[in-house]
C-alpha cells in the first residue's frame, strides 16, 4: 500500500510539471477555433457571428481537486462586401485555468484580427494574429515539499526553503496563424492551418533573481492542423481531423473523424458522433447535437496509457456550446457558406 501512494504521488508531482510546462489544451480542438489558430477568427462556415464555451475537468478520480480549463470567445466578421473578395475577422477569447491543489491559477484575456482572401472561386487564405493580456498565480499553502516530510507524514505547517519570491506574475502574449481553405464543391471542404503562441517570448517565474533568464522564458509552441467536410447527401456529413502541437519537447498529436446525421429536412436538427485518438495518451469519443443556431459536443478521455493503472482510464471530459448567427437574415448579400451544410 504504501508504495502505491508512493508512486501515486511521483505521478502527480510529474503531471504538475508537465502541466506548467505544457499550454492549456482541448481534445476538441476543432471546436475551439481561437485557441487553435488566431486565423481562425471570422471563419465560421454558416453565420457572420459566432459565440463559444469549452469546459475541461481533468484526473478527477485520482485529485482531490482536479484540473479545470474553460474558456469563451465570440468572433465576428466585418467588411463582407457582395462579390465577397475578402473580409475581416474580429474577436475576443478569455482562457482560465486552475490546475491541482497548489491552485496554480492561469487566466488569460486576447484580442484577435484576422484577414480572409479569396483567391478565385475554390480557395481562401487566412491571415490572423492575436495579443493579450496573461496572469499565473499559485497558492503555496496546500502545497507540500520534502523537507516537510516528518517521517510519517507531510505537515506543511513545517519550515520549508522552498520560498517563492512572489506568487503573482502577468505578462504580454502574442500568436499569430495562417489558414489556408480549398472549396472546389459544395459538397467538399478541405482546410490546414499553422500557428506560432507566445512569439514574444513572454518570461514566466515567480522568483525574481535567476542566473539564466532564457530558462524563465514560455518556449514558442507551433500547432498545425487539417480537416475536412464531405457532404455524401441529404443524411450524411462527415469530418476527419488531425491536430498536432509541440512545445519544447512536449507535443501533442490527435487525430479522428466525427459525422453529421440530419434529423430534419432543413438541416436545423442535426446528431453528431465521433472518435478520436491521442497518440499513447487516450481515445476519446465523442457525441452532440445540433439544434438551430446552437451545437452542443461532449467528449470523453478515456486514459490508455500506464497513467490507467492509477485513474482506471477515467481521464478527462470536457463540453462544448457554440452559437452561430447572422446579422440580418434577409439581405440577399450574403455568401453561401463554403463547407458543406444540410441547410439551404
Amino acid at each position: 500500500m504504501k508504495n502505491i501512494y508512493y508512486n501515486l504521488t511521483i505521478w502527480m508531482l510529474a503531471t504538475v510539471t508537465v502541466a506548467q510546462g505544457q499550454d492549456l489544451h482541448f481534445s476538441q480542438f476543432f471546436r475551439s477555433p481561437l485557441v487553435t489558430n488566431p486565423a481562425n477568427t471570422g471563419f465560421m462556415p454558416e453565420g457572420d457571428y459566432r459565440l463559444g464555451i469549452n469546459y475541461r475537468n481533468q484526473w478527477s478520480s485520482v485529485m482531490q481537486v482536479p484540473y479545470k480549463t474553460m474558456s469563451a470567445f465570440g468572433d465576428m466578421q466585418l467588411m463582407r462586401n457582395n462579390s465577397d473578395n475578402g473580409w475581416l475577422g474580429l474577436g475576443g477569447l478569455v482562457l482560465h485555468d486552475v490546475a491541482g491543489s497548489g491552485n496554480l491559477t492561469s487566466t488569460k484575456i486576447y484580442g484577435s484580427v484576422a484577414y480572409h482572401q479569396t483567391l478565385g472561386y475554390s480557395s481562401l487564405v487566412s491571415l490572423g494574429f492575436n495579443v493579450g493580456w496573461a496572469n499565473k498565480r499559485i497558492n503555496t499553502y496546500n502545497l507540500k515539499f520534502p523537507d516537510q516530510f516528518d517521517g510519517n507524514f507531510f505537515d506543511n505547517k513545517l519550515p520549508t526553503s522552498a520560498i517563492l519570491d512572489r506568487n503573482n506574475i502577468s505578462y504580454l502574449d502574442m500568436h499569430v496563424g495562417l489558414n489556408y481553405a480549398y472549396f472546389p464543391t459544395t459538397n467538399v471542404y478541405l482546410n490546414g492551418g499553422f500557428s506560432a503562441q507566445h512569439v514574444n517570448r513572454p518570461n514566466e517565474s515567480f522568483f525574481v533573481d535567476q542566473g539564466d533568464k532564457s530558462a524563465s522564458r514560455v518556449p514558442v509552441r507551433y500547432t498545425g492542423f487539417v480537416n475536412g467536410s464531405f457532404k455524401l447527401n441529404d443524411s450524411w456529413i462527415i469530418n476527419p481531423n488531425i491536430y498536432y502541437s509541440r512545445q519544447t519537447s512536449l507535443y501533442e498529436a490527435v487525430g479522428g473523424i466525427n459525422a453529421q446525421y440530419n434529423l430534419s429536412g432543413e438541416g436545423d436538427y442535426v446528431l453528431m458522433g465521433g472518435l478520436y485518438y491521442r497518440h499513447k495518451e487516450a481515445i476519446i469519443p465523442m457525441i452532440g447535437l445540433g439544434l438551430k443556431d446552437y451545437t452542443f459536443a461532449f467528449t470523453y478521455d478515456a486514459t490508455i496509457s500506464s497513467l490507467k493503472t492509477y485513474n482506471g482510464t477515467r481521464g478527462a471530459f470536457e463540453f462544448s456550446l457554440i452559437k452561430e448567427g447572422v446579422f440580418d437574415r434577409y439581405n440577399g448579400n450574403r455568401r453561401q457558406s463554403m463547407c458543406p451544410s444540410f441547410k439551404q
